[in-house]
């Protein structure tokens, strides 16, 4: 039988070429703290185009300075930022890959120092750091303590990702995502863990979800018609009282109304100390039941690292694109060997790579 997993996916007025797809993966390589990416990012992200996946999504990119998981991390809340991500879509695009980027806020979780700093928590204001925000005035564990956003703040980050979504699709890059998981503002909003507000955006899911679904419609607005909109959720908090797949299927449902495309389903992140149950495609199952409560397209995520059971994922129904970050860092042509492993005949080896199309 032919392989699922190399038959194109369209969303939209976009076709990709199979479904492995590149999951964001933060690379705290801004040389200058301006949000500019850089050669390493060119180097890195076309790699992976090259390697043979169907679509690239761009790390969590930040739509405003104070956004920015640490001052290292890339943005597209100006234009010379716009500009300086054009060569790198154009370098995907010439792989015959789909461009993303997954746009971000990362709330509480903002001016921290990057992993492999000799020191961790939130980077001091003498040193570069600067005041976070959230929904409520409650700081993640071992950070600084962020100020709660009042109305006109909440208005700021709407029209944020609305430009950065304007200077995105301007720089070339075929998908948005809009990043709702992992900790960081959006999904800071949605979990109850963190939301303790007592207006309009805090107490029941409608009004937690608010704020997502005002960015979703802008995103949808700013991106024209035939751009995809994607969301990353995370899935689950595993915690007590936290944020649940079945609420994720909710406000997905209610994103897909507001003009979203397909959800990238991941988990945790919002809360530390969590007990995750770790193995082969732990978060499958999450992916999974969103796509079968609301029959919208998902992509699944995590510890995906073999050719065939990204094949089955795909083949069985339980997502639509499998998204791969740490295997990808290990081997950028992962889906070339995919190809060659599951006996797809493709069209686009690069040819100064035929040689090694077969074995010998």
């Amino acid at each position: 039988m032919p392989s699922v997993l190399f038959t194109p996916l369209t969303l939209r007025g976009v076709t990709a070429r199979n479904r492995i797809w590149v999951a964001p993966m933060c690379q705290y390589s801004v040389d200058r703290h301006d949000g500019v990416p850089t050669e390493w990012h060119l180097v890195h992200l076309g790699s992976l185009a090259r390697g043979g996946a169907g679509g690239v999504i761009v790390e969590a990119t930040a739509v405003v300075p104070e956004g920015r998981i640490t001052p290292e991390d890339t943005g597209l809340w100006n234009d010379e930022q716009a500009e300086a991500w054009r060569p790198i879509v154009r370098f995907l695009h010439g792989q015959g890959a789909v461009a993303g980027i997954q746009l971000a806020h990362a709330g509480r979780k903002a001016s921290t120092w990057r992993p492999w700093a000799p020191v961790s928590g939130s980077v001091p204001l003498d040193q570069g750091g600067w005041p976070t925000v959230a929904p409520s005035a409650v700081a993640f564990d071992g950070y600084a303590e962020p100020s709660a956003l009042d109305a006109a703040g909440i208005d700021a980050v709407v029209d944020a990702f609305a430009a950065a979504t304007r200077r995105a699709v301007e720089a070339g890059f075929d998908l948005v995502e809009v990043h709702a998981a992992h900790g960081y503002l959006l999904h800071q909003f949605l979990s109850p863990l963190s939301n303790f507000r007592e207006d309009e955006y805090g107490g029941s899911l409608e009004n937690r979800a608010r704020l997502l679904l005002r960015v979703v419609r802008a995103v949808r607005e700013a991106a024209g018609a035939d751009a995809p909109v994607l969301v990353r959720f995370s899935g689950t908090d595993w915690a007590h009282g936290g944020w649940t797949v079945e609420d994720t299927a909710a406000v997905a449902d209610w994103c897909r109304e507001a003009g979203a495309d397909l959800f990238d389903v991941s988990s945790a992140g919002l809360v530390p100390g969590v007990d995750i149950p770790v193995g082969p495609g732990y978060q499958v199952h999450l992916a999974e039941h969103v796509r079968e409560a609301i029959e919208s397209p998902v992509g699944a995520v995590g510890l995906i690292t073999d050719p065939h059971q990204a094949e089955e994922i795909v083949a069985s129904g339980r997502a639509d694109v499998v998204l791969l970050a740490r295997e990808l860092l290990r081997d950028p042509h992962f889906p070339l060997r995919a190809a060659h492993e599951l006996g797809a005949q493709l069209d686009y080896w690069p040819p100064q790579y035929l040689r090694a199309r077969w074995r010998g």
